[in-house]
C-alpha cells in the first residue's frame, strides 16, 4: 500500500492548459498516474495531451465519472477558488503546488477542507510519490528520473524542504531503502498535512514500516510529532533530522514556515523532544541512509 496516492486514484489538474500544468501533467502521465482530464475556465473543449479540458470541475465529473484527486497548478491568487471549487464537487483530496498563496485563503481553504471531509497537500509543495504507482505534482521534475531514482518499499518520507525531499528519497533509494511514499508538506508555515498528520497516515499504513522526516526550525510540527510518540499514537520506529541548526532567533530559515522567534521553533527544542520522545535524530544529513538500515535491520 501507501498512503494518499497509488496506481487506483483518479485525478485532473486544475489549471491544466497552463505552461507549469502542461509540463507536470506529462510527468504525471509518464509516471503511471491516472490523470483523466483537466480544468481550466474558458478553455472547455480543449486537449492537453489528448486529455479532455473543461470549464469546471463539476463539469469534468459530470463526463468523466468520480475523481479522487485535484493537483492545482493557478496562479497563487487564484489557488483558493480552485480548492474551494474541488471540494464542493466532492473531490477529497487536493495538492496545492503554488507558493505566495495568501495566509488567510489558506486557513479559508482548511475550514472548508474539514466541513467537506476533505483534506490537502501544500501549498508551496513538490506533491508526493509512491513509487512504482503515481507521483502527484512535480516530484522527480521528469518520469524517467522518479522511475530511476526512487526505489518502492517500505519506508515513509515527510519533509518540509522541497529540495531536500528528493534527495533525502534518492539518498534512501542508492542505499538500497526501499520507499512506500515521499511526500513534501509544503514549505508554508500553514499547510493541510504537516509533519504529524502524515506520521500518522504512516502509522496506519500496513506497507510502512519506518517513517523519516526532514524536518525545520520553526512552527510546531516536529514537537507536536515528539508528543503523539510520547502518546503512544506513534509505535513505528521514527528517523527525524531537523535543519538549521545553525540559526539564530528571529531568523527565517529557507522559507516562510521556518522562521523562529523566542525559544519557539529552535533547532534545540525540536531535537530534545523528539530524543525524549525516543525518536533516532541524526545530527548529518548523509548519515539519515545508514541509520535508517540500522533501524530496519533492528525492527525487522
Amino acid at each position: 500500500m501507501s498512503i494518499l496516492v497509488d496506481n487506483h486514484k483518479t485525478v485532473i489538474v486544475q489549471g491544466i492548459t497552463g505552461r507549469e500544468g502542461k509540463a507536470r501533467t506529462k510527468l504525471m502521465m509518464n509516471y503511471g498516474t491516472r490523470v483523466l482530464g483537466g480544468v481550466t475556465p474558458g478553455r472547455g473543449g480543449q486537449e492537453v495531451y489528448d486529455l479532455p479540458v473543461f470549464d469546471t470541475v463539476e463539469e469534468a465529473i459530470e463526463q468523466l465519472g468520480n475523481i479522487d484527486i485535484s493537483v492545482i497548478f493557478v496562479p497563487a491568487p487564484l489557488v483558493k477558488n480552485a480548492a474551494l471549487e474541488a471540494f464542493n464537487a466532492g473531490i477529497k483530496l487536493a495538492v496545492l503546488v503554488p507558493d505566495r498563496v495568501p495566509i488567510y485563503d489558506v486557513l479559508e481553504i482548511n475550514y472548508y477542507a474539514k466541513k467537506t471531509g476533505a483534506s490537502f497537500v501544500g501549498p508551496n509543495t513538490l506533491g508526493l510519490l509512491s513509487p512504482g504507482k503515481a507521483v502527484l505534482g512535480m516530484m522527480g521534475g521528469r518520469a524517467k528520473f522518479a522511475q530511476e531514482w526512487f526505489r518502492q518499499g517500505s519506508v515513509g518520507v515527510t519533509s518540509r524542504s522541497g529540495g531536500m525531499t528528493s534527495s533525502l528519497a534518492y539518498y534512501l533509494s542508492q542505499n538500497g531503502i526501499g520507499l512506500s511514499t515521499i511526500i513534501h508538506v509544503g514549505g508554508d508555515a500553514i499547510v493541510g498535512l504537516p509533519h504529524p498528520e502524515v506520521v500518522r497516515l504512516f502509522q496506519e499504513d500496513p506497507e510502512t514500516k519506518v517513517i523519516v522526516m526532514f524536518g525545520e526550525i520553526g512552527t510546531s510540527q516536529e514537537e507536536i510529532v515528539a508528543e503523539i510518540i510520547k502518546k503512544g499514537e506513534i509505535t513505528k520506529p521514527v528517523i527525524a533530522y531537523i535543519g538549521g541548526r545553525a540559526a539564530q532567533k528571529g531568523t527565517r530559515f529557507s522559507h516562510a514556515g521556518a522562521i523562529i522567534e523566542g525559544n519557539h521553533g529552535t533547532y534545540e527544542a525540536k531535537v530534545e523532544q523528539l530524543k525524549e520522545a525516543g525518536a533516532h535524530v541524526v545530527e548529518e544529513f548523509q548519515d539519515i541512509p545508514s541509520v535508517a538500515l540500522e533501524v530496519l535491520k533492528e525492527n525487522y
